[in-house]
């Protein structure tokens, strides 16, 4: 009986933790359609600011209205911490920059590649061992991006040197937010990622800024409390969900992304495009997959004897 119970609760957690995830991508593209919205009238380094501003607000509520003040406080890690919002902050404009060239599908599949720069990152960086599977998988999602901007000459090159230094950046901190999960609290971490963050891009602010209009408040409002959203309801997902299925529900932003191309821009991708797509994708699930098989392979190596 006790164990008919522990499985329905994880059976829910599992559930909570699949719609989370979901709920967190669709966040997260709305922001990235808002941001494309703005830019045409607004630098990219405003609405960073004002994203990250007003993102603020509900830690800011949650530390001093409801008593979680544990939010505010950094265990160990404060100059990882501090640099974790840097170079997010860092990230999350040339994201923002990235979409503002580009149509919204082909910025999502380019941003895809974050996940393939990984496996070199932890080679350079953490000096991991990767095996033939995981490098094929590496040169096959290149090859995939190479198929969707080359032959057509439709897609700003700018904007893939732009996105794919974005996706080099959200490896980057990946690899530095593996690290810090073992010392700080999620809420932590983002917290002073957001409040940094504002710091850092209000430096630009006096240079750049040209403030909101009346019908633009509810946009930047919007943008703010998206990327809040976006970020708490990823890190439950984490919480309940495996990371490999949290990955592969990453991949509904697609869907989302050819939506929000299609309805506000009229942008519909080619067939080229589509094609691409399939490979960074299938790629991706390689590693994943590679990564389930080598972490259940050491699970077993370490269980007990009987």
């Amino acid at each position: 009986m006790a164990e008919t119970t522990q499985q329905k609760d994880e059976s829910e957690h599992l559930v909570r933790g699949m719609w989370a995830g979901a709920g967190a991508i669709f966040m997260f593209m709305l922001m990235n359609v808002i941001a494309k919205h703005l830019s045409a009238s607004h630098s990219i380094l405003e609405i960073v600011f004002f994203r990250n501003l007003i993102a603020c607000v509900p830690f800011l509520i949650a530390g001093f209205a409801f008593g979680r003040r544990e939010i505010f406080v950094i265990q160990s890690k404060r100059l990882m911490v501090v640099t974790r919002a840097v170079l997010g902050t860092v990230t999350l404009t040339m994201t923002f920059a990235a979409y503002s060239l580009m149509p919204m599908a082909e910025t999502t599949v380019l941003l895809f590649t974050a996940s393939l720069f990984i496996p070199v990152l932890g080679v350079l960086l953490l000096h991991e061992r990767v095996g033939p599977y995981r490098w094929t998988a590496v040169l096959t999602g290149f090859v995939g991006v190479s198929i969707m901007v080359q032959p057509t000459g439709e897609v700003a090159m700018l904007g893939v040197i732009v996105a794919l230094c974005a996706a080099l950046l959200q490896a980057t901190m990946s690899i530095l937010l593996r690290h810090l999960g073992g010392h700080e609290r999620p809420e932590t971490t983002t917290f002073y990622f957001f409040i940094i963050g504002t710091f850092v891009s209000g430096l630009a602010m006096p240079f750049v800024a040209t403030g909101p209009t009346l019908a633009e408040i509810p946009f930047f409002i919007a943008i703010g409390l998206a990327g809040a959203a976006a970020q708490w309801l990823y890190s439950t997902a984490l919480k309940y969900t495996p990371a490999a299925l949290v990955a592969v529900i990453n991949y509904s932003s697609i869907v989302w992304a050819i939506l929000f191309g299609w309805m506000v821009w009229n942008d519909w991708p080619l067939p080229i495009v589509f094609a691409g797509t399939a490979i960074v994708i299938s790629s991706n699930l390689l590693i994943v997959w590679r990564e389930r098989s080598l972490r259940r392979s050491l699970q077993a190596t370490e269980a007990p004897l009987p």
